[in-house]
């Protein structure tokens, strides 16, 4: 039994049908992107059925169209809803009411042909009809196009099989009741309406059967077994109605004069006046709005979860402007508010790093920006400085041309000072680089984060405009540090530092690179992959190395438990391999610079990386543990003379002295540089950047546009958040009403199953009777084959 309900002053279940009617034409608006099963009853029948004119009398008005052939080409979501005034509306046509139903005869046929055309086709888009009036029950109705077997016009040879399909797309839902049409002059076991809904719901759990055309029956014939549900039995039984003739149609006889004419005929028809306050129009109303009230309190359970399901996507997608009501007047300024302080927290996430919503597929910007600090910078400054050969020749001039005529006995201070001020200068490249590749990954990650402005074109623009225009006014501002910096380096050459080495000490000291004293600390490990094996020696196969100051080794797997090599570091160099045609990997070579073998009888060590920034990466751990990268030059000077590399000893022992002395003043003026660009980056960009955004770029987008141009939507995105936040709405309310209709409720069980034994016996009995023909007549089987008559009779006492 149902208890009574009071919510908010009206009638539980008619106000949750209302609910679901206002469900309904929330995701019709949706373009039906939320696949949400809402509970509503499909009207399913064959051509002529007599489907209209059921639909018609629950209305009580003419409103649907006429004609042969298939009529309904689009389903028809007919939502009534009991009111005081008579009035339709269209979803397709917000805010006009339309009071003549001719007219909306009319514009059904006009919307159908919008979408289908004029040859007679279908479309499973929808047309959405809502009717107030005091002369209906809440309900929702789908009426669906007609079974038809033989395309007609212009229609499709597959026609039947596209309605079929359209059908079950509907009635297949478990939250939509079956409202299953036939008329009673047709064999009801041919029903293509039970048929169809036999095969989606075989316990007949959601089917409600009508029985049509009941005064067109034959003389002497009538429909009470079946509308006693003792033939073809369904669990909701079945409702014998009368609609009006085609005749009664033509005529423009009146509705509820054709109403008190189906009531006149039950209460006057010997076989069904004892059944009459069961039949009709009325209580069809009646019985539909029971049984859908009764299926939606059923399927509340798992109604709520879908709907919790769906409130927590769009949850998701109105997550930015949720708190706001669509006609806030402040919605605006609190959105622009909300997106710039999401903006700032994104930036400084990105670059200071986070433990919140870490991107595990490439690295964010601060990342990158370390990258270029402690790898790609130093590795910069090493390729620009360790060009030998030219140093020398270079070296070489020096001493020459300080000397001049004359020979002489000491090597000049000058010399050294000439040389090194040009290498410093030489330091400005690397540096101004490094600073531009910085200023082109704050841009990257000030673009990334923008996207979630995107909602709003306008403001997204100029706050990339602006953020990018003060990042580029900054990279100026850094340059100009950054030259000064190299600029003061070489104004003065302090060879009283502690850490240079002096005259005495560069006269005896190896021309070799001493590495700093950092004991054997490991400096990388990482998949490589040894190139140049031949396939005779095992071919090329994946290793995982170990690299520390001293040595580079590597292991089976790992776990490092089985070491396959171990190889020194000492007189290491690495140099650069092109990659070959076939092959995408990215390859570099350590050798040795005394021309001994590397690695068993291979001069040379090839090691590939799948990607250009790893091998970087791995020179750059290389470069610390003191491999340095290759730069002989093999390049014959045309131009050059004999005697410029015809040195006597004096002169080479001068070379050595200044190179050793260029030598150590550079590893300062390097570690030095090291440790200063990144600090001056650091300060007069990125954290300059950051303090920007977050106490300056609001009031640049305030003076930079008008807060309404700057908040504009297109007008696809308005209508979109709109739409959402509508239905966000929506959905919290339906959640609100069913929890408190499901808490003062109990639920009505479903009817029992019905014995359909005998249909099981029919079935065999027709199966090992094949040479037996059978013809149904009101019911009644007659056996038309000599032969077979006592088997017959046996069966026929089956029925």
């Amino acid at each position: 039994m149902e208890k009574s309900l009071k919510i908010g002053g009206g009638g539980g279940m008619e106000g949750l049908i209302e609910l679901v009617n206002r469900l309904q034409d929330a995701f019709a608006a949706l373009g039906q992107s939320c696949l949400l099963e809402l509970p509503q009853i499909a009207v399913v029948g064959g051509q002529s059925a007599g489907k209209s004119s059921v639909l018609e009398n629950c209305v009580s008005r003419d409103f649907l169209p006429r004609g042969s052939g298939i009529v309904t080409r689009r389903p028809l979501v007919l939502q009534l809803v009991t009111a005081k005034t008579e009035y339709a509306e269209f979803l397709h046509c917000k805010g006009r009411k339309f009071t003549d139903f001719d007219e909306v005869r009319q514009e059904i046929e006009a919307e159908t042909d919008r979408v289908t055309g004029l040859n007679k086709g279908i479309s499973s888009i929808p047309i959405n009809l809502r009717v107030y009036s005091p002369h209906v029950l809440s309900l929702t109705l789908v009426d669906l196009p007609g079974i038809t077997k033989v395309p007609v016009g212009d229609q499709p040879p597959d026609i039947e099989q596209q309605i079929r399909d359209m059908i079950m797309q509907f009635i297949s839902r478990e939250n939509c009741l079956i409202l299953a049409v036939t008329p009673a002059n047709t064999d009801l076991a041919n029903s293509d309406a039970l048929k169809l809904a036999k095969e989606v719901d075989p316990q007949g759990l959601r089917t409600i059967g009508v029985i049509t055309k009941l005064d067109l029956m034959d003389e002497g014939t009538d429909a009470t077994e079946i509308l006693e549900n003792k033939l073809l039995p369904l669990r909701r039984g079945y409702i014998g109605v009368v609609n009006r003739s085609q005749k009664d149609i033509d005529g423009k006889k009146d509705i509820k004069a054709a109403m008190l004419a189906e009531r006149k005929f039950f209460l006057s028809h010997p076989a069904y006046r004892h059944m009459a306050d069961r039949m009709g129009t009325p209580y069809l109303q009646k019985v539909l709005n029971q049984q859908l009230t009764n299926h939606i309190r059923d399927t509340l359970p798992a109604f709520r979860s879908k709907l919790q399901s769906q409130l927590l996507s769009i949850e998701h997608e109105v997550e930015a402007y949720k708190n706001f009501k669509p006609e806030d007047p402040t919605r605006k300024t609190k959105a622009l508010l909300q997106m710039v302080q999401q903006f700032s927290v994104d930036f400084e996430k990105r670059i200071e790093g986070s433990g919140d919503q870490v991107d595990t597929l490439e690295l964010s910007g601060g990342a990158k920006i370390n990258r270029i600090f402690h790898e790609r910078f130093p590795f910069e400054l090493v390729k620009m400085e360790f060009n030998e050969k030219e140093l020398r020749r270079e070296i070489s001039y020096a001493i020459k041309n300080i000397h001049g005529i004359r020979t002489g006995l000491f090597t000049p201070d000058m010399a050294f000072e000439a040389i090194v001020k040009k290498q410093i200068v030489k330091l400005k490249g690397p540096c101004l680089k490094s600073v531009d590749l910085v200023m082109q990954e704050l841009i990257n990650t000030v673009k990334k984060c923008t996207k979630k402005l995107a909602t709003y074109p306008r403001l997204c623009e100029e706050t990339e405009r602006i953020v990018a225009g003060h990042i580029r006014d900054r990279e100026e501002k850094t340059k100009e540090q950054v030259l000064l910096l190299i600029d003061i380096q070489v104004s003065y050459i302090n060879t009283n530092h502690e850490d240079f080495i002096g005259f005495a000490n560069a006269q005896q000291r190896s021309s070799q690179v001493n590495k700093s004293a950092v004991g054997n600390q490991v400096i990388r490990k990482g998949w490589l992959t040894i190139n140049n094996i031949g396939i005779m020696k095992g071919g090329s196969k994946e290793y995982w190395f170990v690299l520390t100051a001293e040595s580079l080794s590597w292991y089976k797997d790992d776990e490092e438990k089985e070491k396959k090599y171990m190889l020194p570091l000492d007189n290491l160099k690495v140099r650069d391999v092109e990659k070959s045609f076939m092959s995408s990997k990215h390859i570099f070579a350590l050798f040795n610079t005394e021309q001994r073998n590397v690695y068993k009888d291979y001069r040379f060590l090839e090691l590939s990386c799948d990607a250009q920034e790893e091998m970087d990466s791995w020179k750059a751990s290389l470069l610390r543990a003191g491999v340095y990268p290759d730069k002989s030059s093999t390049e014959n000077d045309e131009n050059s003379q004999a005697d410029n590399f015809s040195m006597d000893p004096q002169l080479e022992r001068q070379v050595e002295t200044i190179r050793n002395l260029v030598d150590s003043y550079m590893s300062i003026i390097n570690k030095c540089i090291r440790d200063l660009i990144p600090k001056t980056v650091m300060h007069l960009m990125i954290n300059n950047v950051k303090e920007f955004i977050n106490a300056e770029l609001l009031a640049h987008l305030y003076s930079s546009e008008d807060q309404n141009t700057l908040m504009e939507e297109s007008a696809e995105q308005a209508q979109r958040r709109d739409e959402g936040l509508r239905l966000y709405q929506a959905l919290k309310e339906a959640l609100a009403i069913i929890g408190d209709i499901s808490t003062s409720t109990v639920s009505i069980p479903a009817p029992p199953p019905v014995d359909d034994s005998w249909l099981q016996q029919s079935r065999s009995f027709l199966q090992i009777l094949p040479h037996v023909h059978i013809t149904w007549i009101n019911g009644r089987g007659i056996c038309i084959k000599k032969g077979a008559c006592n088997l017959f009779s046996a069966f026929e006492n089956t029925i």
